[in-house]
C-alpha cells in the first residue's frame, strides 16, 4: 500500500469513530507512531477505542481535530 493508501485509511478510521461520537482523550507518541484514546459516553457507559497511528500525515489531521475539540 502507498503512504497515501495508508494516510486514507487512518483518515477514515479516526473519522467514522468521530462520527460516532467518540472524542480524542488522550494521545501517547513514540517511534512506532501515535497511539489515539477515544472516549465517549453512551446510556450511561464509557466506551473506549484504542486507535494506532502510523502515518505522519494522519498525525496531522487528528491534531486539527484535537484542536477543533478545545
Amino acid at each position: 500500500m502507498s503512504d497515501y493508501q495508508h494516510f486514507v485509511a487512518e483518515r477514515e478510521k479516526i473519522d467514522f469513530l468521530i462520527e460516532k461520537g467518540f472524542i480524542i482523550k488522550s494521545v501517547t507518541e513514540n517511534l512506532s507512531g501515535a497511539f489515539l484514546e477515544l472516549e465517549r459516553i453512551k446510556q450511561g457507559k464509557v466506551e473506549k477505542e484504542k486507535l494506532h497511528i502510523l502515518t505522519a500525515d494522519a498525525r496531522k489531521y487528528f491534531s486539527g481535530i484535537l484542536i477543533q475539540q478545545l
